[in-house]
């Protein structure tokens, strides 16, 4: 079989109800507090990634990535103190998610299933290495673990309802952080939260990143969900 044939070929096109199932099913993953609060590390993995990988595309220096229990996340890049490096590596992290969906659904409107799973699966494999405690190096391994094992054993209809119910998790779960952060910044909490250290760097008001974070994310819902449902 010839591997780069398979991974770049188009698969079948899901039936329409099974896409808008899969939203649903991401809808009700996102929405209980409960059920959300277990979720969120997937999100805060992809957050964390975009730290890492903008600080390392910046010309910065990534030497540890940490995942909490709590859904916390930490990236620490070494490089100047000020600058559009760090400025950059900053506000990456409550993009990343939804911009992640947006490239995941991309790869989908083209019925692309089997790259996106191996692309989500290497970018899992190059975060695993800077990951630095426990709980992080877990949760990384079983997400990755996860897209390994639905590209290797599974058929190509369940691999497409897996393809489907993470992308439209990341658009959906995406829109959700930054308004927990308005909420946390509203009782004055988290006062060294991204958008806070992004206005100390820049001078802008951090309500103003906090608008940019929710542009980004509903922009992004709104385009992967048209690319998801075929309009």
């Amino acid at each position: 079989m010839d591997l780069s044939m398979d991974l770049f070929s188009p698969q079948a096109a899901p039936a329409e109800w099974l896409v808008i199932a899969t939203g649903v099913a991401a809808l009700a993953v996102t929405v209980p507090r409960r059920i959300w609060l277990l979720a969120r590390n997937a999100i805060t993995i992809a957050h964390e990634g975009g730290h890492g990988l903008v600080a390392l595309a910046s010309g910065r220096r990534l030497e540890a990535i940490r995942l909490h229990s709590d859904t916390s996340g930490l990236t620490v890049s070494r490089g100047r103190p000020t600058g559009l490096g760090v400025v950059l590596t900053l506000a990456a992290g409550y993009p990343a998610a939804p911009l992640l969906g947006l490239g995941g659904a991309a790869l989908l409107g083209t019925h692309r299933v089997t790259l996106l799973l191996w692309v989500a699966t290497a970018l899992l494999l190059a975060m695993l290495v800077m990951v630095r405690n426990a709980y992080g190096v877990l949760t990384v391994l079983l997400t990755g673990a996860a897209f390994l094992l639905v590209s290797w054993l599974t058929s190509p209809e369940v691999q497409s309802v897996f393809a489907y119910a993470v992308v439209w998790f990341l658009l959906l779960g995406g829109v959700r952080p930054a308004f927990e952060l308005q909420l946390k910044r509203r009782h004055g909490g988290a006062p060294d939260s991204d958008a806070d250290q992004l206005s100390r760097l820049t001078h802008v008001p951090a309500g103003v990143w906090l608008v940019f974070f929710h542009a980004v994310a509903i922009s992004s819902l709104i385009g992967g969900g048209r690319w998801l449902l075929g309009f």
